[in-house]
């Protein structure tokens, strides 16, 4: 595949899916696991945020990988690997990325081994790791303008 324009409509648009999904999660009760708990909708409504997020997440990476270097890649936790492999995010933050997509994948295709409690640790104690890579995913593009196309 050949590099071509990175979409500025595509990172737009991920990127703002990714901070609904944020805006979304810190809507819940996570003042204590047993308040997280207490209404069911409110664990279903956390899973599918931050499964979406995610999904978005990853999707600008392969997006940026795809476009800006011509590098297809349709594993998640690939997507993560080769983030940084190319110097995209720093190393520890495509660790945590590779680590997020994995989790992804449980919460797709593992739904009924994800414990309540655990996902309340996750939505409580470690979105900045999602934050941190959207962070390090927008700072790449906002420092190579020459390959993104600007045209809505």
């Amino acid at each position: 595949m050949t590099p071509g324009s990175i979409s500025q409509k595509v990172v737009v648009a991920k990127s703002e899916i990714v901070r609904e999904m944020l805006a979304g999660i810190r809507t819940l009760p996570l003042g204590s696991e047993r308040d997280f708990r207490a209404d069911p909708r409110m664990v279903a409504a956390g899973e599918s945020y931050l499964r979406r997020g995610i999904e978005a997440l990853i999707d600008l990476g392969r997006h940026l990988l795809a476009r800006g270097f011509g590098k297809p890649v349709p594993e998640y936790a690939e997507v993560a690997a080769e983030l940084g492999r190319l110097g995209v995010l720093d190393p520890a933050v495509a660790a945590r990325l590779r680590v997020m997509a994995r989790y992804r994948n449980r919460l797709v295709h593992f739904y009924d081994e994800v414990t309540p409690a655990e996902l309340y640790r996750i939505l409580s104690s470690e979105l900045a790791d999602i934050e941190e890579a959207l962070a390090g995913l927008l700072s790449w593009v906002a420092q190579h303008p020459e390959q993104v196309d600007t045209s809505l």
